[in-house]
């Protein structure tokens, strides 16, 4: 298995420049909705409620939106998230932006759907820490959730289920598009910088950066370790292989997708890169732990210009201000 990655590495990289210089660019597609959780207006509007609402936690005071806070790149803005009775989780909160994307969720993919990642915070007793059962009676006495779950869902709806749903539903309309790399692409020249253009090159080419971040939100939703030193309370944290149980996948993580990747500093899945600056430093030294490793990460030799460059295009993937009202809760 190794030695077909370090294959298929090969070959991308010989091929990198004419990425760069051909056919590179996948504009963001609309949202797709799953069979099973068709999207309307009163259900994406029912799910931003919920998604705001602290009530769905066992201290009632954390929400989704505590963690996934909108004016912090849909993230907390922390390097490692607090959760229930203040203390420091393990892992960086990721944005929530373009997520509905993602073929998993979660650092570590044990998530398989946008649907099931809502519920597993909620009941987690180091994150929302609230009981499923007592969640739904408090939501029950609220005669305008039952109503709009009434209407959204129909009668004596109300279900752990139905909860996650809708939060999906809102979740999938936080899409990050129309940043001047799309506007660059779709002929408007001057939307990108010449050193955004020298970085997009670079992006595509010697820096290497879209083997793994690649497709129209710029992951391939795979999972790698890319020699991310260990930091906060959790000493050692294997990522996928506590999923997969392959050693390959020891201290591999999922690609996070980089369109409005400026608004959700810090970076990597313990927040130890505080800016896309100190990010770039970090791919140019090839990672700081060597064990397990990925082929993919080898010291690139950027000079001081080169990772300029590459930032200012990471800056303009910055997509259109995703604009938020904060709803009036039940």
């Amino acid at each position: 298995m190794r030695q077909l990655i370090i294959a298929v590495l090969v070959g991308m990289v010989s091929f990198s420049t004419a990425w760069a210089e051909e056919s590179v660019y996948e504009r963001v597609p609309e949202m797709k909705h799953p069979a099973d959780n068709k999207w309307s207006k009163e259900k994406e509007a029912l799910g931003k409620m919920l998604y705001f609402d602290p009530r769905l936690s066992g201290s009632n005071w954390i929400s989704c939106a505590t963690c996934h806070n909108p004016g912090l790149g849909w993230g907390d803005g922390l390097p490692r998230t607090i959760g229930d009775g203040q203390k420091e989780l393990g892992r960086h909160a990721p944005t929530v932006i373009n997520s509905g994307y993602f073929e998993v969720q979660m650092w570590d993919g044990r998530k398989k759907s946008l649907e099931d990642q809502a519920k597993g915070p909620i009941e987690a007793t180091g994150e929302m820490n609230q009981n499923f059962d007592e969640l739904i009676r408090e939501l029950k006495a609220l005669p305008g959730y039952v109503k709009r779950f009434t209407s959204v869902f129909g009668t004596n709806s109300m279900t752990i289920d139905n909860i996650a749903k809708a939060i999906a539903t809102y979740e999938r309309s936080v899409v990050s598009k129309n940043a001047p790399y799309d506007k660059y692409w779709a002929g408007d020249k001057s939307a990108m910088s010449s050193s955004a253009v020298k970085g997009m090159n670079l992006f595509f080419g010697k820096a290497k950066c879209a083997i793994c971040h690649n497709g129209p939100v710029f992951t391939d939703s795979g999972f790698h370790n890319i020699g991310v030193k260990a930091a906060g309370p959790l000493k050692v944290d294997l990522g996928r292989y506590n999923e997969s149980k392959s050693d390959f996948d020891k201290g591999a993580f999922k690609t996070p997708g980089l369109r409005s990747i400026t608004q959700s500093a810090p970076y990597m899945h313990n927040g130890t890169e505080a800016t896309l600056k100190d990010v770039i430093e970090f791919y140019d030294r090839g990672g700081d732990i060597k064990e397990n490793l990925s082929p993919f990460i080898t010291p690139l030799g950027l000079t001081a210009q080169e990772k300029k460059d590459l930032v200012e295009f990471l800056i303009a993937l910055d997509g259109e201000p995703i604009e938020v009202i904060f709803p009036d809760l039940p």
